[in-house]
């Protein structure tokens, strides 16, 4: 009995000696590089350097026209998992072929963004009409309202 405990202990006095020399090699292998000699710079400050937004350019008729195509239907949110989502109507009120790019903001009770989504539509014939759901992606709050942020309309190939 004293020949096994005694030889079980020298086992595991190997056993550990294994561990801590691989653990050792390891430690070795993944060691981090040398500290960058580049100098130090202080945080950016935003009152040094204002930014200055450039107005929107004023939308040609094409463009005002494509946001008269598209009406949200429906402003929800899963109450399963908290993302919102916007049903989009889109009439193709142009005289061409056109595809349709729908981006969304979903704004909490105070007006802040919360959320961003789009929904697409491709090859929507003259006078013809789709229904799309524009999918937030992540967690908002109850009360969250949708918006039509941007419309982009551009003439395709009905053949394609």
């Amino acid at each position: 009995m004293t020949l096994a405990v005694g030889g079980g202990l020298i086992v595991a006095g190997a056993v550990v000696a294994l561990v801590y020399s691989a653990m050792d090699s390891v430690e070795d292998s993944i060691a981090l590089p040398p500290r960058s000699e580049a100098p130090y710079s202080e945080p950016y400050d935003e009152d040094s350097a204002p930014y200055e937004e450039e107005p929107a350019p004023e939308p040609t008729a094409t463009e005002s026209d494509a946001w008269k195509d598209v009406t949200i239907t429906a402003c929800t949110r899963d109450p399963r998992i908290g993302w919102q989502s916007a049903k989009v109507k889109v009439v193709n009120g142009s005289a061409t072929t056109s595809s349709y790019t729908i981006t969304m903001e979903f704004l909490d009770k105070e007006g802040v963004k919360v959320a961003e989504g789009g929904a697409g539509v491709v090859a929507l014939e003259p006078g013809g009409t789709a229904v799309r759901k524009a999918q937030g992606l992540g967690e908002v709050p109850p009360g969250t309202t949708c918006r039509i942020s941007d419309v982009w309309r551009t003439p395709s190939d009905s053949a394609g």
